[in-house]
């Protein structure tokens, strides 16, 4: 009988962690109709976007995204500074194509992240892991990260001649 309630109490207990994992990444998502959403949107509001490659199985991935969420000044620094696109790679749908056309950006690890320019051409790849610190990820790493790709940044004001 304690045989029999053990085996019940962990399938309850399966049951219930397997409930309260995130699903922050869309398998299903037309990951390249996104992408391109995002750049035209970025082209017209003078941003660029922000890619963030990973799954639902990625510790890390979902991770970052709290870490974001959680951090005021972060969420609204990306958000008004770049769009934002999350691409699924996963057992469900890997992107290959897409994450192809994009220069293989899992060879980094995931999360990886992407800036992209309003014309779609990748600006940047960086490997997260050097946006951690301890367990996580920097606050103060990942919003040097994202005040060193934003629009105005790349492409800085020019200097009136003399």
């Amino acid at each position: 009988m304690k045989k029999i309630a053990l085996v019940c109490l962990l399938l309850l207990s399966s049951t219930v962690f397997a409930q309260d994992k995130p699903k922050i990444y869309n398998p299903q998502a037309n990951a390249k109709a996104e992408l391109q959403a995002a750049v035209a949107r970025a082209a017209k509001a003078k941003k660029h976007v922000f890619v963030q490659v990973g799954g639902n199985w990625c510790s890390w991935c979902i991770a970052f995204h709290n870490l974001v969420e959680a951090t005021p000044e972060l969420k609204g620094y990306l958000t008004s500074n770049y769009e934002k696109v999350l691409i699924n790679f996963s057992p469900e749908n890997k992107n290959e194509a897409l994450l192809a056309s994009l220069g293989h950006p899992g060879r980094f690890g995931y999360p990886v992240f992407l800036i992209v320019d309003g014309k779609g051409k990748v600006l940047h790849i960086q490997n997260s892991a050097y946006l951690e610190e301890g367990k996580g990820h920097s606050v103060k790493k990942v919003m040097d990260f994202l005040k060193g790709w934003t629009f105005e940044a790349v492409n800085p004001p020019a200097k009136p001649s003399k």
